[in-house]
């Protein structure tokens, strides 16, 4: 069994090093969905795969980047400076801030959160399948759980802003 969440966000981003030259000398910024696709052996209790509601977490993170500017770590200090200046929602990441590198962070995120997620009503080996971004409404990029090892990189390697912070402090 499979089943599907969709989040959205809207994000700004340079994607450093890709072919567009529009895309990697300009700021621009997309309406993102991202689809997380989520598989079980059995159901749970109330015949779910798991409740949308025990997602809270990664809606969570996929909301810290929306309005966000999204920073590829390896970026010029002096751009990096003027992002920090002038923004207050930022998330600093290790992969360029390409649908695919979307997919894979939040692919890495969400299989975190799921293994983690204790198992409250009956629910079976709840594992992430894949996920989807879609940057625009005709090109999406999809990260299934063996491109993992394409991930080098931590969760702990994302950094959020202060303003980011505070709000999941409330």
């Amino acid at each position: 069994m499979i089943i599907r969440k969709l989040f959205k966000f809207e994000g700004a981003h340079i994607v450093r090093n890709c072919t567009s030259v529009r895309c990697r000398e300009n700021i621009h910024g997309h309406s993102y969905i991202v689809e997380v696709f989520l598989t079980s052996d059995k159901l749970d209790n109330g015949y779910m795969v798991t409740d949308f509601a025990r997602l809270a977490k990664i809606k969570q993170v996929i909301d810290a980047f929306d309005h966000s500017y999204i920073l590829w770590d390896q970026e010029d200090a002096e751009f990096k400076d003027f992002v920090y200046k002038y923004n207050k929602r930022i998330v600093e990441i290790p992969v360029s801030p390409s649908a695919e590198g979307f997919a894979l962070l939040f692919l890495k995120i969400s299989d975190s959160i799921i293994n983690k997620m204790e198992r409250v009503n009956g629910e079976g080996n709840v594992k992430i399948s894949s996920v989807r971004v879609h940057e625009t409404a005709t090109g999406y990029a999809e990260a299934f759980i063996d491109d993992l090892k394409m991930a080098d990189f931590e969760i702990s390697d994302v950094h959020y802003s202060d303003a980011i912070l505070e709000e999941w402090r409330d």
